[in-house]
Parts: C-alpha cells; structure tokens; sequence
C-alpha cells in the first residue's frame, strides 16, 4: 500500500502529536532558563525535571483508568486544557515551589495525551503498515520536539509571552482530534511492570536503562542552565540543546547495527566511554564558546539518547516475542525512575563544582553504564548475531508511554490485547 494511503488516515492525530511535542520541547526549555534567569539554585531547578518524571511515570499508570471513565475525546481535550493551564501558571506565578507543582501538572498530563493519542495510532495500524506508521511517529515526535526548542527564541523569556506561545501550541492540539472522525480505539491497557522478569532476561539492560535515565534525565533539563549560566543567547540555548538531540539521531543506527553483528555489551561499553570522553571535553571546554560546545552536545547526544536503544535491543534479544511490549514497558518504567534521579544529581555537582558539573554528572553516569555492560561480558554468553533480532530506532524516550510499544514492529501482540506472561525466563549465566 502506497505511504500517502496508510498515513492519510491518521494525518489529525499525528497533527496533534506535533503540536503536543513542540509545546512540551518549548516548556522543556523554557522553565529551566527562566529559573536560572530568576536567581533560583540548581537544586530548585533539578526539581522541576525530577517532579516531571514522577508525575509523568504515575499517569502512565493512572491514565488508563481515567480514559476507561471518561472516553478519549473528553480525556485528551481536559489533559491538553491542563497543559496549557500549567504552563500559564508559571507565567503567572513566579516561585520555585509552584513551578515544581505545575511541572508535575504537565508531566501527569503529557502521559495521558501521549497514552490516548497513541492508542488512537494503535487502533488504525495494521501489520503492512505498522512499520510505516511507526516511522513516521518517530519522525514527527522528533521533528516536533526539536522545533519547540526554538520558540523560545522568538521572544525573551523573561516575559510572558513565550509561556503564552506554550499555551498555544498545547491548544491546537486539541483541533485536529476533535474535529477528527476517527472512532473511539479500545479503552487503554494498563501498565504492569514485573521487575524480576526484567531483571532475569536482562540485568544488563535492568541496570542500562536506568543509568541511561540518569543521563538523559541531567542533560535535558540542566543544559539550559548550564547554557545561561554560561552566558549563551536564547538561540545559542536552544540550538545546544537540538545539537544534543541531531547526534542522538545521527549516531543511533550506527551503533544499533554494528550491535546486530558484534556483542551488543560491547557497543555499550564503548559508547559508554565515548561519553566519558565527550563529558571529559566538556569540562575543559565549558569557557570555549558556543560553537565549540554545539559539537561537545552534538557527541554527547550520540550516546545519551542511543544508550536506552541498545539497552532495550539487549533485553530484546533474549525476551520471548509475547513478552516484548511487558518487558520494553517495565524498562521504560525503569528509565523513568533514572530521569527522576538524574536532574537532583546534575544539580547536585553543579551547585558543587559549578556550571561543568553537568558534564560531571554526565561523565560518571556514563562510566557505570560502560562498565557494567563489560561486566556483564563475562557474565552471560552472547546470542549469535543471527539469532538475535534487528536493532530498530526508537523514539526520544521521554516521548514515549508503554502504549507506544504496540505500535512498534517487533510487537508480535495484538494492540490492546492482555500480554500475559508466558514464557520461561532465559537465565542469567
């Protein structure tokens, strides 16, 4: 079936998933350097993204008992009004403690919008265009994600309008589902995560997508910081910031298909230490100027975003095929809790070795995901590369819900079914 067939369909809900992502790219941004403008430390700041990821992590749970009550349409329109109350709040209260409420607010929210519109996706997928469609999410998540960065530049953030142009974005994206006339999808699965499970198939990935949290988490939401700590303009913030997430794009089918031939571990632990060397470079680099720090985010995200993909293709080469969307579920759980832990820890070495302290925090983060997977070289036997599945390209993780992984190719269940667990784990040797 030709591409424009299978996406004409689903035109209005990825229309409004662009315009969920670049609000979330803008606020994403935009909180963090107008904490750093108002004199807030980086431990208040930390919080901001550390009450995100709870918040964000509970609605994945919650969500789906909200949408089975109040239906889709009702539940994605209420969530994106909350959205877009949340961020008028921060312009209209300016306090640390508030804006940390009104992060979680978002947070709760983004979950649920995410989880409806992807069910949505869900429903209109079939195994001929699954493959299709889920590219194409990527590319929109992407696409979106990075062009919220630079709202922020289009007015200084000191005022209120770039919270207003937030407020805006999160509201049109109620246009294109309301208007819609696709049908209501099945009422949405609810998440179970079964942490043993995952940790027998794959300590390995157990431990790497945590720290891939923790990473990801630090340079999200204290890479403003750092960048107007270190005296760079809205726009020079922002492209620091899209610079990370083009080398997260650029490096993450290299590494995954030199992981399809060679032991996956191996290729963690190396982009493990291509990220100790990258924060090293950042250290002594933070007073070089921007563009010299472009290309340091640029390596940096090369190996902060591809982290959790080689870390879930790891887990996915040992899991059963009816086990695929409960295990990359639980994992994305997992790498929730790490983005929680890695904010407070960026801000921690930052209030403590100065604005460098990001790369610090990077660093070490980086070194224990590399050292762990050389461990587990000596742990557990590789599969052959044949039998091991393809690496395939993920979306940003924090983009993503559990819902999400039913839209994903290599989900060999039927999109809403129950994924009861089957399987006999495969041991950890």
């Amino acid at each position: 079936m030709p591409m424009p067939v299978q996406i004409l369909p689903i035109v209005s809900l990825l229309l409004s998933t662009f315009f969920l992502m670049a609000g979330a790219g803008l606020m994403g941004i935009l909180l963090p350097v107008r904490g750093s403008i108002e004199g807030w430390s980086s431990y208040q700041i930390g919080a901001f993204g550390t009450s995100y990821a709870i918040a964000f992590t509970l609605g994945c749970f919650v969500m789906p008992l909200i949408v089975r009550r109040a239906g889709h349409v009702r539940s994605f329109s209420s969530l994106a009004a909350l959205l877009a109350i949340s961020i008028l709040l921060c312009a209209i209260v300016i306090n640390p403690i508030a804006w940390i409420f009104f992060r979680a607010i978002a947070g709760f929210a983004l979950a649920g919008t995410y989880m409806v519109v992807e069910s949505w996706l869900n429903e209109r997928v079939t195994n001929e265009s699954r493959g299709t469609i889920f590219s194409v999410y990527m590319i929109v998540t992407m696409a979106a994600m990075m062009g919220g960065q630079y709202v922020m530049p289009l007015s200084r953030p000191e005022l209120a309008i770039p919270f207003m142009l937030g407020a805006i974005l999160f509201a049109m994206a109620v246009i294109p589902t309301a208007l819609s006339q696709a049908p209501s999808p099945k009422p949405l699965t609810a998440v179970k995560i079964d942490l043993p499970l995952i940790f027998r198939n794959s300590p390995v990935a157990f431990i790497g997508v945590l720290l891939a949290g923790v990473l990801s988490g630090a340079w999200n939401n204290m890479a403003p910081v750092f960048g107007q700590k270190a005296g760079l303009s809205t726009t020079e913030i922002a492209t620091l910031v899209v610079a990370a997430m083009a080398g997260g794009i650029v490096f993450q089918v290299p590494l995954g298909r030199i992981s399809d031939r060679v032991d996956r571990r191996y290729v963690m632990s190396a982009a493990g230490l291509i990220g100790v060397a990258g924060a090293t470079a950042g250290v002594y680099l933070a007073d070089a100027g921007a563009l010299m720090l472009f290309v340091v985010a640029f390596v940096l995200g090369g190996i902060i975003y591809p982290t959790y993909s080689l870390a879930v293709a790891h887990a996915n080469d040992y899991a059963a095929d009816e086990d695929f969307v409960k295990i990359s579920s639980g994992l994305l759980i997992l790498y929730g809790v790490g983005t929680m832990i890695g904010p407070l820890y960026a801000a921690y070495l930052m209030e403590t070795f100065g604005p460098g302290g990001i790369f610090q925090s990077i660093g070490t983060a980086a070194a224990l995901y590399a050292a762990y997977a050389f461990y587990r070289t000596y742990r557990r036997v590789a599969l052959p590369a044949e039998d091991r599945p393809d690496f395939q390209t993920t979306p940003l993780a924090r983009t993503q819900t559990p819902t999400s992984f039913a839209l994903d190719p290599r989900a060999d269940v039927t999109p809403g079914a129950d994924e009861a667990d089957t399987s006999e784990p495969v041991p950890a040797r």
